[in-house]
This record gives C-alpha cells, structure tokens and sequence, in this order.
C-alpha cells in the first residue's frame, strides 16, 4: 500500500501545508467517514460545518476555509483536482500479472518493452503492441491493429482490426472498438450490408467506459481525439469525430458522422442526431435531445423533469394541442393590440 507524508503530498499537488508534515497517509475518504492515516477533501463551501467533526490526518481545502480546519490542511485553489491527484498517487487498484501469459494468443505481432497480455487473449497477426501496453485477459485484438505505449485495455475487451489507440489510453471491460457501423441500402424491404471499411482512431489518453462501443467508419474514419473521455454504455457510430478533451457521461448515443468540437460536456442519456456539427466549449444537460447543431458555446437543456404521475399525465395530454393553443393566442393578442390602436 502506498503512504506518503503530507509533506510529500503538497509538494506532488503543488498545494501548501498547514500543519505537520511528517504525518503519513495512505488512502483517500470522504470528509464524514476519514479517520488516521486518510486525507479527505472539501469542494463546495456549504459543507464546511462538517471539518470541526472531520477525523482525517489532513484535509484538501481552498484557502477560503483553511483556517476552519481542525486539523492539518493541505490548501489549493482547486481542492477536487487535489483529490483527484491524490487518489491517484494513493491507489490500491491491483496491477495486470507481468509478461505473457502462457496461454495468451499472439500470431506474427510486434511487441515492445514491459508488454504484459492476459490470458487466453488473442492478437491477431500485423498487430504492433507499444511498450509498456498491458492487456487484460479474455481480450481480442483484430488484424493490424496497434495499441500505443503505456495504454491499458481492461479484461474482456474487444477491438477490431486496424484499431489504432494513442499513448496512455484506458479501455474499459466489456467495451467494444471498431466494429461495423450501421449501414445498409434498401432493396426492395431486403437490408443490403455495406461493408464498412474506415478504422477508429483513438488518440492519446483517450478513456473508454465499459460496455461502450465505438463503430468503425463506412469510408473514413471514427476519430476520436486526445483527452477524451466516454463513460459506460454508450455508443459512437461510424464516422464520428469527437474534438479534444470533450467528456460524454453515461448511456449517450451519437448517431453517424457527428462532428463534436474540442471540450464539450455531453450530460448523461442524451441522443446526438447524425450529420450535426457542434462548436467547441458546448455542455448539454442531461437527457439533451440534440436534433440540430450547434455553432456557438455554451449551455443547452431539452429532456423532461419528472412531475407527479397526476400533473405529468395532464400535461402530455395537452402537449399535442401547444400549436393550436398558439394559434388562438396569437389570435387574441392581435384582436386585444387592435383594441388598443382604437383607443
């Protein structure tokens, strides 16, 4: 388990320490339940009445409340970035077995230094493997593949042929890369399989939730740039591109050849309609019905907030009669503003 003193722990968070830095901690928890050897974290100032009861060695705060905490504070601008760092420097999540696995698969492939690949895994031959990539076990990489340096690809994943990721990417379990988008011609009510011939592109630090699944392109390729990242069960059809360092939370689905700009925020169960373009810096809520695209920045919210059942059940019944409502409203208003003009 990895400790670290508080003093080594500002100097990596690149905070400031009040108080005694040769306390050791070696977990993370949150502000109610950290005791010895934790360090919690404060990020919304409401909460701020809980650090006179808080138990943890340290606490990561703004330098707005520093001087409220009961014990040693560990003081930066961005308290939840510190949490996050620190997470990481604290992790206990259990690292791949070293090497290849004696029943792993790996037919005419390219691999680099510190490769570790689980077993029964199968890497189809061509593939090009970076160094220091670790594989999970039970995964399958397709023909001409290539997996960049230090990426790491959980069990059970599946990744077509000619996948290319970036450096330091994550793939999660059960996530799926590169298969056939959704494209057919109609023949006289018989679907006619296009074969789908484009690759995806991931670039570097890319993070792909599980049971996520990202098509390959029909023609071109699906991209998906730097620093994105893509939480469970969502899906990417053929031919997206998704701009650098954009977020996309749970259960979102993108239609095909959507064009994301870079550090967008998609909420949570939102639909992207194909053939859209959106700007850079766009954060839509969660449960967005995204039918049109969207050429400036900001802040755009389509879903439906939950009513009682009796209110909601009102509601929809009136919903199909909103343009004949307008209408006769529009009809009012004009007979009330000639009104007005008489008098």
């Amino acid at each position: 388990m990895p400790t670290f003193t508080l003093s080594e722990l500002a100097e990596h968070l690149g905070a400031e320490l009040i108080g005694d830095g040769t306390v050791e901690v070696e977990s993370v928890a949150s502000l109610d339940s950290a005791g010895d050897r934790q360090v919690a974290f404060l990020t919304n100032p409401k909460y701020k009445e809980q650090l006179q009861a808080c138990s943890a060695s340290a606490v990561i705060v703004a330098p707005a409340v520093a001087e409220l905490c009961p014990t040693n504070a560990i003081v930066m601008a961005n308290p939840y970035l510190g949490y996050a760092k620190a997470a990481q420097l604290l992790d206990t999540s259990p690292e791949p077995s070293q090497g290849i696995h004696p029943t792993a698969v790996l037919d005419d492939v390219t691999l680099g230094q510190g490769v570790s690949v689980g077993a029964y895994t199968v890497i189809e031959p061509g593939s090009i493997i970076a160094d220091g990539a670790r594989i999970g076990a039970n995964c399958y990489i397709g023909h001409c593949s290539q997996i960049g340096a230090e990426t790491r690809i959980f069990s059970n994943v599946v990744m077509y042929h000619r996948t290319h990721t970036g450096v330091a990417c994550r793939i999660h379990s059960g996530a799926v890369i590169g298969a056939d988008g959704f494209g057919y011609a109609n023949d006289a009510g018989n679907w006619v399989r296009i074969p789908q011939t484009g690759q995806v592109i991931l670039g570097d630090n890319v993070e792909i939730g599980a049971c996520t699944t990202v098509d390959r392109g029909a023609l071109e390729n699906t991209v998906i740039h730097s620093g994105v990242i893509i939480d469970d069960h969502c899906h990417v059809a053929h031919n997206v591109v998704m701009g650098e360092r954009t977020a996309v939370a749970g259960a979102t689905t993108f239609a095909g050849s959507v064009t994301v700009g870079k550090q967008c925020v998609i909420g949570g169960a939102s639909v992207i309609n194909g053939h859209i373009e959106i700007a850079d810096n766009v954060h839509y809520s969660g449960m967005s019905m995204v039918m049109r695209g969207a050429k400036e920045p900001g802040v755009y919210s389509s879903g439906v907030i939950t009513l009682p059942n009796k209110e909601w059940r009102k509601n929809a019944a009136r919903f199909p009669k909103l343009d004949e409502m307008y209408r006769r409203i529009k009809v009012l208003e004009d007979e009330l503003n000639a009104l007005k003009r008489e008098d």
